[in-house]
């Protein structure tokens, strides 16, 4: 398999595993999102970290396979490229990137689709799609202006250029920057955390972010309403305040 999920203690890791650089064939994206999907709908999946192993995130899109596609076969295969990408995106639980080494063209935007994003101190991230005659095709041109802003996003699409993890961080395409060899392990200690949280009340902060950038501040204000009335009916709402009440903050232990 190119992609797999492994589960331990809450945590599930999707792991990418095409050697040498992770290129993100039909096959692997295909994988990615029914994976994407194992992950929302398991309960013992509490938190989830994409990763790509100690030396690569993933290098792009397998542009061998691509190039022997036409107009009509990109037409045909656009909206499902996107579609594995909005379903990681989409996973209704906390989602970190761990990024070593090369994330680049799909392997950035696959970040993208992260909550959080932990990068290697020898990461380079970017969108190199330009240098090919294209544009970034599985969210890039979206969620990157999202995250650093359109000025920045126009420079990394405009100019195809990688940035080091530094200028990553600086610009906010990056949320933390570490030794190589802790990526994965300060990745997994954020997850583990959240794991051990209120898993209906993370998915509802999780939801009313994620819309509320996509709609006005109104219809934003409606969707937290909604789903801060609603936690007041769930069994870790009771949990927390009771904790709260006894023991003091920050010691409830939930279901």
């Amino acid at each position: 398999m190119t992609v797999t999920l492994e589960v331990a203690e809450g945590v599930g890791t999707i792991r990418l595993d095409r050697p040498p650089m992770n290129a993100l064939d039909i096959a692997t994206q295909d994988r990615l999102r029914e994976l994407a999907g194992e992950a929302s709908d398991r309960d013992d999946v509490r938190a989830v970290i994409l990763y790509g192993g100690e030396k690569v995130f993933a290098a792009g899109a397998d542009i061998k396979e691509m190039r022997e596609m036409d107009h009509a076969a990109m037409v045909a295969r656009s909206r499902a490229l996107q579609d594995s990408f909005t379903a990681v995106a989409r996973i209704p639980k906390p989602v970190v990137a761990a990024v070593t080494g090369y994330a680049l063209g799909g392997g950035c935007e696959l970040a993208l689709c992260a909550d959080y994003r932990i990068a290697a101190d020898n990461a380079r991230l970017g969108q190199p799609e330009i240098l090919l005659g294209l544009i970034p095709g599985a969210g890039g041109t979206q969620r990157l202006a999202r995250l650093v802003g359109p000025s920045k996003a126009k420079d990394l699409i405009f100019t195809g250029r990688h940035v080091r993890a530094d200028e990553a961080l600086a610009i906010g395409l990056v949320d933390r920057v570490v030794p190589a060899a802790e990526v994965y392990e300060q990745a997994h200690a954020w997850a583990a955390k959240l794991a051990k949280g209120p898993a209906i009340a993370l998915r509802a902060a999780k939801e009313c972010v994620d819309a509320g950038l996509e709609t006005d501040i109104d219809t934003g204000l409606a969707v937290e309403r909604s789903w801060f009335a609603g936690l007041f009916a769930t069994e870790d709402r009771e949990i927390g305040m009771r904790s709260f009440v006894e023991e003091g903050p920050g010691k409830a232990k939930f279901r």
